[in-house]
């Protein structure tokens, strides 16, 4: 089968493993090494674990340092660090300068498995791009596992694998840029780049940087491997251009190397038209360019037009990416917890034809938010700002629009109710992290519907 990968042949027994780290990457990661015979330290600078998880990584044989690394981390054949885990901290230059080998889990996991893998990455709509691509595969012969900064470590999905892997399996993996920092002979069958925005700038130096990151998606891809890109992308495309690999393109600019596209109405591929637009219940601009690659992905593997276009009709869109939550009183309420960046703000703003009240707020990632100033016009009737950045985000829109700078998420939602009316639309698309409030972007969305949800009965 050609789309099989080598695997590496890599006997961990015996082995010393340190895995920085104590997430869903760094615990997937742990019970992998440990499964396959190594002696594993899992090392966390935070005592942020949960004492079942420790527990039973305990009761298994992985040895845990919880609330801080001592010099045992350095005891060891290899490092896997977790993506939250910058390569400029200490701890990583010693390692680096001990000669110890460093790297990500995703690459660590790739080792033991010769399925192919489906690899995704760019700063936005990484989620909706390998749902829809999960979607369809599931509905065609494959056996597709959906992994991989989604929150499901791509380490327990092979560990589950190990025991008995269906025939055609294959891995529809997310990958952050932080995930593929690390990587070596990770080679995706088929590698999607969706599109560069200037997200992470806290972490990369420069774009430059941020785009070699991403790229590496591509690094290890030969005759037998498909990269496909955003033709509408001018970054990414003059990158690509140099690269000397099977390239499909996929956009929305009636690009004529594009094999699938869009008139607006429908999506075709050579003239053959697969959907309507209308009958997609995913809606926004973005999200075609996201559709458009899940199709362009699905034909490399030979997937039936009727297939894809039942899984697109069906496809809901995903939890807390413009998320319907509620209509009350005529108010339409939604959770777009995930817009972390500026762009993913503006794709969403975009999608709507109503009054906007828009709810801005959380952690400040070095954002320009005076780059909203030219959506503000006609859509978008009030601003109200919360959290940490919520006095930054005050001082570059205020002047621009009506803006309510408030403390918390519930009073935002208060301040919202006051002033919206049947036929508006509230808007949580917070264009910040979430952890001056929160734990994640989960949470934060998870909280914004239960605040919802309670005004609905009151």
């Amino acid at each position: 089968n050609s789309l099989m990968r080598s695997t590496m042949n890599v006997d961990l027994k015996n082995k010393k493993i340190t895995v920085i780290g104590m997430g869903e990457t760094g615990q997937g990661a742990s019970f992998l090494a440990n499964k396959l015979g190594a002696s594993v330290l899992l090392s966390e600078s935070n005592s942020t674990a949960k004492e079942s998880f420790i527990k039973n990584a305990k009761n298994i044989g992985i040895k845990i340092e919880n609330g801080g690394h001592t010099e045992k981390i350095y005891d060891s054949d290899l490092w896997i660090i977790s993506p939250g885990v910058s390569d400029e901290i200490n701890i990583v230059t010693n390692a680096k300068a001990k000669g110890i080998k460093i790297i990500s889990e995703i690459e660590f996991a790739s080792w033991f498995t010769d399925k192919p893998i489906i690899g995704v990455t760019g700063s936005n709509g990484k989620t909706t791009t390998v749902s829809i691509i999960n979607e369809i595969l599931s509905k065609s012969e494959f056996n597709p596992k959906l992994t991989g900064n989604i929150g499901y470590a791509f380490s327990r999905a092979i560990l589950e694998d190990l025991k008995n892997c269906p025939e055609n399996r294959i891995y529809v993996i997310e990958l952050s840029s932080y995930q593929l920092e690390h990587i070596e002979t990770f080679k995706p069958f088929i590698s999607i780049l969706l599109n560069i925005s200037p997200d992470h700038l806290d972490r990369y130096k420069n774009m430059d940087k941020y785009l070699e990151a991403k790229m590496k998606i591509a690094m290890n891809h030969d005759s037998e491997n498909h990269l496909l890109y955003n033709s509408d992308d001018k970054n990414i495309t003059s990158h690509c251009k140099k690269l000397n690999t099977n390239k499909t393109t996929f956009g929305l600019m009636n690009d004529t190397q594009n094999a699938i596209k869009s008139d607006g109405s429908c999506i075709a591929i050579d003239q053959t038209k697969i959907v309507d637009i209308d009958d997609l219940t995913l809606k926004g601009h973005h999200n075609l360019s996201n559709i458009l690659a899940a199709i362009s992905a699905a034909k490399i593997l030979k997937v039936s037009n009727k297939v894809i276009r039942e899984a697109l009709i069906n496809f809901n869109g995903i939890e807390h990416r413009l998320e319907k939550v509620s209509i009350i009183k005529g108010v339409a309420y939604y959770n777009d917890s995930k817009a972390t960046n500026i762009e993913s703000v503006i794709a969403a703003i975009k999608s709507f034809n109503r009054p906007i009240i828009l709810i801005l707020g959380g952690q400040d990632k070095n954002t320009d938010f005076s780059t909203l100033k030219p959506f503000l016009d006609k859509k978008i009737k009030q601003v109200v700002s919360y959290g940490s950045a919520s006095n930054k985000i005050s001082t570059a829109l205020r002047d621009a629009v009506a803006l309510n700078a408030v403390f918390s998420l519930r009073d935002a939602v208060e301040e919202c109710k006051k002033s919206a009316v049947s036929g508006d639309v509230v808007l949580l698309s917070p264009g910040c992290a979430s952890f001056d409030q929160f734990d994640n972007f989960e949470h934060r969305g998870n909280e914004f519907k239960r605040i919802i949800n309670e005004a609905a009965y009151a």
